[in-house]
């Protein structure tokens, strides 16, 4: 595979073997058959560490490998890996990039990984910033299988190429790719502040319209506003669960009407209203459940608790979602919104800590919500949306500044690659040996 593109002169192409510490430098991990789960034991202070695709994140804590017996180690070592070499997923989340790090002890790799030993001959950093490059990523998914699970062919990934120009060019190209990178990584730094400063800003404007504060009420010191109280929530609207009886929840003939049925991952995924489902429920789903209306709130109370979103039609959903019909002579649906969105925390602290947390129907109906007039609960739902959609611009600006941070990073290796990262560089610095 041939590198097309036109290089300065005193660069060559050449292949990620040509690059590599020579023989088994470029290995991937033993067969399934060599490696079975019979082959792992409990003993992280004997055993050899096994490495996983996880481990790319940076983890390689004794909690995060398994352990084989040095006998079976021997047997395989062809795939060890040692401090400083390159790890390179080659199944599944082909392409990610890891470095099993200074001072680890000797370990080995299963059959979705490879190693990669850079020959001493290169700067390190070189080649690893290559590899990093889309144009090499690309060139990585063009020698994969296309399937369900993809995986390249470690014959095909020693025979890409890389553009190598002499070792103190190299030493040049890196300094000038770390000094970008530097300035580069300070502004994302400061966009990701700006982002958790927006995320604090956001839990503050909840929390200061539900203490009256942004209606300029008359508040006194932990207490709420004059002419507000405290209500039950039950008493302003129509809550129940979404299933009145406990069936089977892959009871099949449940399932496959008609009737929208949505879950708890899609109340959370839906930020304000639930606009689409993955499933939809029978007649007799809907004899033992109910057809909720649309614009009802959602509500729900296991695993994410107090995640909340409107329906966006007519529909169904489990005993672990309750729904609230308001009663809008009384209340303002979007407060009550507004409300749970800034008391998430306050309501996860019924759950029993258990693995998995739950709240049941009768802790809402007991819940006590700050309650005011329908022209307040209005003007605060205005203040409200009118700060958060400021946010929302924001928020907004911030994702594009960070995509075009990660965009201009790719734009720094491909001209690094291409060898016009350094073209102030007076020519006889190619010359060199």
């Amino acid at each position: 595979m041939s590198m097309e593109i036109d290089l300065p002169e005193g660069w060559a192409v050449k292949t990620l073997q040509d690059v590599s510490a020579g023989v088994n430098a470029i290995v991937d991990g033993p067969f399934g058959s060599h490696l079975k789960n019979s082959d792992f034991i409990d003993d992280p202070i004997n055993g050899v560490p096994v490495l996983t695709t996880k481990n790319l994140e940076g983890n390689y804590s004794n909690d995060k490998v398994r352990f084989i017996s040095k006998s079976k180690f021997e047997q395989l070592k062809r795939s060890q890996v040692s401090s400083g070499d390159i790890l390179v997923a080659k199944i599944g989340s082909i392409g990610k990039i890891g470095i099993y790090p200074e001072g680890f002890r000797t370990a080995i790799i299963p059959a979705n990984l490879l190693k990669f030993t850079v020959s001493k001959g290169e700067n390190f950093r070189y080649v690893l910033y290559y590899l990093k490059s889309l144009g090499l990523q690309n060139k990585i998914r063009d020698i994969a299988t296309a399937t369900a699970q993809p995986a390249f062919n470690v014959t095909k990934f020693r025979r890409l190429p890389i553009p190598i120009p002499k070792r103190n060019v190299q030493n040049i190209i890196v300094d000038k790719i770390e000094e970008l990178f530097s300035e580069l990584d300070k502004g994302i730094e400061n966009l990701k502040i700006a982002q958790q400063q927006l995320k604090v800003y956001r839990q503050a404007v909840l929390k200061w319209a539900f203490e009256g504060k942004l209606t300029n009420e008359n508040v006194k010191d932990g207490k709420l506003p004059e002419r507000w109280e405290w209500v039950k929530l039950v008493t302003l609207g129509e809550l129940g669960r979404g299933k009145s009886k406990h069936r089977p929840r892959n009871e099949k003939s449940l399932f496959g009407g008609k009737y929208p049925f949505i879950q708890t991952g899609e109340v959370k995924a839906a930020g304000h209203t639930i606009k689409s489902f993955s499933q939809t429920y029978s007649e007799k789903g809907l004899a033992q459940s109910k057809l909720w209306p649309r614009g009802t709130l959602c509500i729900t109370i296991a695993a994410n608790i107090a995640e909340t979103a409107f329906l966006g039609f007519d529909g169904c959903f489990p005993d672990s979602i309750v729904g609230f019909t308001a009663n809008e002579k009384l209340i303002n649906p979007r407060f009550i919104f507004y409300f749970f969105k800034g008391n998430q925390s306050r309501l996860e602290a019924f759950a029993p800590a258990t693995a998995q947390k739950n709240i049941n129907l009768n802790t809402l109906e007991n819940l006590i919500i700050p309650y005011c007039s329908l022209d307040v609960q209005q003007q605060i739902v205005q203040e409200i949306e009118s700060r958060l959609s400021v946010c929302d611009n924001m928020e907004e600006t911030i994702t594009d500044s960070l995509q075009q941070a990660e965009a201009l990073r790719q734009s720094i290796l491909k001209m690094a690659f291409e060898g016009k990262l350094v073209r102030s560089i007076k020519f006889d610095v190619y010359e060199q040996s």
